[in-house]
């Protein structure tokens, strides 16, 4: 059983087809990645797979359950983190993650475990409302996490917020999927995807142009050079796929006259605008 599955999943508004045929196998405990533009139909995506918006046509499972059908069997399956928070901001964060876990019938001790994990245990018991982005995310998605679920919904997850915190939630992402954890990330940043994916798929205007594992996506559409500086101060940029390249590459190795060698291989983002022809715009 995968952990999502779509078959021509798609959803219009009027004559504006948001998404379209949308196709999508994703393993159990993988880290896909949804990649594209603002407006490309990333969110309505999530919001199809999450129950909360109905297809205009086509089937969508997660972990087996048809979303249109089993919403309240799927609600205890996914965790769901939108890209603008919905915390309530008078309450501490103690008192926003009991709620969660009121719901889903989860022990209190779950609470302290989340806010250790997220490193939130210090300000446990302060307003939501004097917590940086930063940290409101962390809160967001501890409280997708309450009822320990099997597939997470992140969207945007590091949007806005400074290096620092960018990086702990991308460490935390990859602590998920060590877990068992299925996590579906939409993203702009394709230096995140390349980070954090087992697989990625390019969507633009509702519809996917590729998808694939980011290493072959990149050895695909990218070029097997490097740029080697020398220590006598001169550079080159050789083509490991011609022989005559390979064997001053060589020459120099031998000589102990290099000095760097740096891949030049196409970035996630190369690929992104090979695939779609434009760069992506946030």
């Amino acid at each position: 059983m995968l952990a999502v599955e779509t078959q021509k999943l798609s959803r219009s508004f009027g004559e504006l087809r948001a998404v379209q045929q949308l196709d999508l196998a994703i393993e159990k405990g993988e880290i896909f990645g949804f990649l594209g533009s603002n407006g490309a139909g990333k969110t309505t995506t999530i919001s199809m797979l999450t129950g909360q918006l109905g297809a205009s046509a086509g089937v969508a499972r997660v972990m087996g359950l048809d979303v249109s059908i089993d919403s309240k069997a799927l609600s205890h399956m996914i965790g769901v983190v939108f890209e603008y928070p919905n915390l309530y901001l008078r309450l501490t964060a103690y008192q926003n993650l009991h709620f969660a876990a009121q719901l889903y019938d989860v022990p209190s001790a779950r609470i302290d475990v989340l806010l250790e994990r997220m490193g939130l245990t210090d300000r446990a018991h302060d307003r939501v409302n004097e917590f940086s982005s930063g940290m409101k995310q962390k809160l967001l998605i501890a409280r997708a996490l309450v009822h320990q679920p099997s597939v997470l919904f992140l969207d945007e997850p590091t949007s806005g917020l400074d290096p620092s915190f960018a990086r702990g939630i991308r460490e935390l992402v990859k602590s998920l999927r060590e877990d068992g954890t299925t996590v579906f990330l939409t993203t702009h940043y394709m230096d995140e995807a390349e980070q954090l994916c087992d697989r990625v798929a390019f969507i633009e205007q509702g519809e996917i142009v590729l998808q694939g594992a980011p290493k072959d996506l990149k050895r695909a559409f990218g070029m097997p050079l490097v740029k080697v500086e020398l220590k006598d101060g001169n550079a080159a940029t050789l083509s490991l796929e011609i022989e005559e390249d390979r064997r001053q590459l060589a020459v120099w190795s031998e000589s102990n006259n290099l000095l760097s060698i740096h891949s030049q291989e196409a970035s996630l983002e190369d690929v992104f605008v090979e695939a779609v022809g434009k760069p992506i715009e946030a």
